[in-house]
């Protein structure tokens, strides 16, 4: 309980406040406490359960290499050809994880939505530099 607050809840004196009122500063207080243990906490504890969210099959130099095969060079990583590619190796890696584990509808999900990226980025393609469009299609086996 608040310092301020303690005059309310006089015991053996009558009360300012009403029985709901008292119920609803209750309930308040005690969200408000639960909410600071609960952070102090995961301070003290919980250091090592956040993990920080990484892709271990697409390291910095996968990356890096990805780009500079498709987009010219490895700082380049604005290129519609890199970021296809990266999505379509992302894809691949997600496809795998899926035959596995038949029940992850959230990788099932992202997969979609990366699938529907990769669609919008090969029509803008398809659309700008057909030649090219055809090339990076025959280059990473996209169509068959």
């Amino acid at each position: 309980m608040l310092h301020n607050q303690r005059w309310l809840f006089r015991p053996g004196k009558p009360s300012i406040l009403g029985n709901i009122q008292k119920k609803s500063l209750i309930n308040r207080l005690k969200i408000n406490i639960s909410l600071y243990f609960c952070a102090d906490y995961k301070k003290k504890y919980n250091k090592d359960v956040i993990k920080k969210t990484t892709m271990p099959y697409l390291t910095i130099q996968k990356k890096a290499d990805i780009f500079t095969t498709f987009g010219g060079k490895a700082t380049n990583t604005g290129s519609i050809e890199g970021q296809i590619a990266l999505l379509t190796e992302r894809i691949n890696h997600i496809s795998d994880h899926l035959k596995s584990n038949k029940k992850d509808y959230s990788s099932q999900r992202g997969l979609m939505k990366m699938v529907g990226q990769r669609k919008r980025l090969l029509t803008y393609l398809s659309k700008h530099d057909l030649t090219g469009y055809r090339a990076l299609i025959e280059k990473l086996g996209l169509r068959k």
